[in-house]
């Protein structure tokens, strides 16, 4: 029975790896990056399986995707570690039949891991959860911004999130005068939806990701990259 109690630790690393996964997705999202490459980027960074060159350049280049990069594969390093040293030992130590009863054990607990974390509803909650600690970080308070495409003579589109501290939040499309300064907003990010071609009367909110083209120069000096 000894080598039952070896499970609980390596079942708990392995849903506390799954959160951890989900929330580095959510702060490579919040840099700017598209939710399938945050996804993608978060899982391969947490178990050690690399990228390709552009994506490894799309986060070298970005020195918040580098620190958040860089605690991912530490603690992945950390948590395979743990988890291989207690489900070996919960294995070493069992006898007979116990051996096959823990390894029935670990798969049913794993399976169930991950049919908990993968429901919409806790996902929604723990991601939403995340995103609002996040946005309150002074490490996300000064705003971030994605380049999108690069045209030529300084112009581009980018993806900015509007954050707590955002001058912009509350006010409308019009109120902010962005045309004024050349600006040209496409579209809004809102949660899970896309409004294209928002309205001059369209209210900004914390969290939203603006889809803007204009002088790149200007993008970044307004949004605080």
């Amino acid at each position: 029975m000894n080598g039952i109690y070896f499970l609980v630790p390596t079942l708990l690393v392995v849903f506390v790896s799954f959160l951890i996964v989900r929330a580095a997705a959510i702060a490579l999202m919040m840099t700017g990056m598209d939710e399938n490459r945050a996804r993608f980027q978060a899982l391969s960074a947490f178990s050690g399986t690399g990228f390709t060159t552009k994506e490894a350049e799309s986060v070298v280049n970005n020195p918040l995707r580098r620190r958040i990069i860089t605690w991912l594969m530490i603690l992945g390093n950390a948590g395979i570690v743990t988890v291989i040293i207690t489900a070996t030992t919960s294995f070493v130590t069992s006898k007979g039949y116990q051996l096959s009863i823990n390894v029935l054990i670990l798969l049913v607990g794993i399976y169930l891991i991950y049919k908990i974390v993968t429901r919409k509803g806790f996902t929604r909650r723990w991601e939403s959860f995340i995103e609002d600690k996040l946005v309150k970080s002074h490490v996300f308070e000064e705003g971030v911004t994605e380049d999108l495409l690069h045209l030529f003579e300084g112009y581009g589109l980018v993806r900015a999130i509007i954050t707590e501290n955002s001058p912009f939040v509350g006010s409308s499309l019009s109120e902010c005068e962005l045309s004024g300064k050349g600006l040209l907003v496409l579209g809004i990010e809102r949660d899970k939806d896309w409004f294209p071609i928002p309205k001059a009367k369209e209210t900004i909110n914390e969290g939203d990701r603006l889809v803007v083209y204009g002088h790149l120069r200007i993008l970044r000096e307004l949004f605080r990259e």
